[in-house]
């Protein structure tokens, strides 16, 4: 059995990780209030938005539009939305296999949202089309507009011929499932499913505010997607530190359960070694 002072130094270690993963579990209970509030907000706006789009649709010829080209995938460009740091459980990893089933065999371009995104593909030599959005907690809505016009640019100059995007789904508190979404290029007949009412007046013509809203819908869906990433991830991280939390009251009971055993035996040495002495004399 393990001294008392060992024992107790166990103790001290294991209660010092309990306050932190106690600490984090707090922050991301905190952190996730406020990012569900963030989803319900954004959903009905972009929504709205893509039924917009859907009616423009209806009167935009092929050939008004680039957006809507059906060519051979010879390139695919990746959105990757992962976290900024670990302690989150599979967070992190289940979304890299996910993406790593979707891109086998492809010729891919990597846009990382999220440190251990970049982290990832760079450590693997893909190649990165924008290192700047690093932190995903730091992505706002400008940073989306920002990503959809480079990336509807280059889809435009023919730099790739699909893109997708690959995130975290936030389903419940204890589950999330890897999701992808293909952005580009857009499903002409998903969009005019014939749910249009009425007639759509649309100025100055319906190719062009097709092609200027399309960008919009892009950084939207983005936006979408990286919200729901940031919840899922901070979700993973609070069940896995609740989990770490629980397994360090466990084991400092057990411990304080031995410490107390050995101090049991320690004082009943001590008496009868005193009780020995007292007999000899």
């Amino acid at each position: 059995m393990s001294s008392m002072k060992e024992i107790n130094l166990r103790i001290k270690s294991i209660s010092g990780t309990r306050q932190i993963t106690k600490a984090m579990e707090l922050v991301a209970v905190s952190k996730l209030s406020k990012a569900r509030e963030r989803i319900d907000r954004i959903r009905p706006f972009y929504t709205e938005l893509y039924t917009a789009l859907s009616d423009i649709s209806a009167a935009v010829s092929p050939l008004d539009t680039g957006y809507c080209d059906s060519r051979e995938i010879k390139k695919t460009c990746v959105i990757a939305v992962a976290g900024d740091r670990g302690l989150a459980g599979g967070y992190n990893n289940n979304l890299f296999k996910f993406a790593s089933s979707l891109t086998e065999g492809k010729d891919i371009s990597v846009l990382p949202i999220g440190k251990r995104s970049l982290e990832h593909f760079e450590r693997r030599g893909y190649e990165i089309v924008s290192d700047d959005y690093e932190s995903v907690e730091d992505v706002d809505i400008g940073s989306c507009y920002e990503i959809s016009r480079l990336l509807c640019r280059m889809y435009l100059d023919g730099e790739f011929d699909e893109l997708i995007i690959v995130y975290t789904n936030f389903v419940t508190m204890l589950g999330q499932e890897p999701a992808e979404l293909r952005l580009l290029p857009l499903d002409k007949e998903l969009l005019s499913d014939g749910s249009q009412t009425g007639f759509t007046l649309v100025e100055p013509g319906a190719g062009a505010v097709f092609n200027s809203i399309v960008p919009d819908i892009v950084a939207g869906l983005i936006w979408g997607a990286v919200c729901e990433s940031f919840a899922s991830e901070l979700a993973a991280r609070r069940t896995a530190m609740e989990s770490a939390t629980s397994n360090a009251d466990d084991i400092i009971a057990d411990l304080r359960l031995k410490y107390n055993k050995a101090r049991k035996s320690s004082i009943t040495q001590q008496i009868t070694e005193i009780v020995s002495g007292s007999q000899t004399e």
